[in-house]
């Protein structure tokens, strides 16, 4: 193998592909973390993203020092909101609720796309519940990226709290 193609080879092992949410951005650059592994990757400049997007591509290290990356390539992105809804958790929601102790989590799949999260909580904790939630807004995003989703809603009622990630 010649020293040329040993380089090549470096540099494509260490390009890393995946889906990443931009966890912050300015006109100058930007910062990705791969909602999978975790790994977060300082871009040296920003190649047009924004906060709260989602982007499935590919970063490669600058060089010399590669210690900070680029965005090579963009498959596809995405903007995903947070939001706090008015309505009710579900009939279903509340359901799974109803057959499981104040603290657990049920995880369901959606039709279709995406997935429901249902909380039971004690009712007096309901709104503390919907706070400590959305105070973990990365992670609410991070979970939207993974699950290939561009919304989070977060119902509640007395008791329950379903957050509902969707198409």
């Amino acid at each position: 193998m010649t020293e040329s193609e040993s380089d090549t080879e470096a540099e494509a092992e260490s390009e890393r592909t995946g889906t990443f949410l931009v966890t912050a951005a300015d006109e100058e650059s930007a910062v990705l973390k791969d909602v999978h592994s975790g790994q977060v990757h300082a871009l040296s400049s920003n190649p047009g993203v924004s906060e709260d997007e989602a982007v499935r591509g590919t970063v490669a290290p600058d060089p010399p020092m590669n210690v900070s990356w680029q965005l090579v390539e963009v498959e596809s992105r995405w903007t995903v909101s947070v939001e706090r809804s008015t309505e009710s958790p579900t009939t279903n929601s509340r359901d799974i609720a109803a057959d499981n102790p104040d603290g657990e989590l049920v995880r369901e799949e959606r039709a279709g796309t995406g997935e429901i999260h249902v909380l039971s909580v004690p009712d007096d904790m309901t709104e503390q519940a919907v706070d400590d939630i959305l105070d973990d807004r990365e992670g609410l995003l991070s979970r939207a990226a993974r699950l290939d989703v561009n919304r989070v809603e977060i119902r509640s009622q007395s008791g329950v709290v379903a957050v509902r990630y969707m198409p």
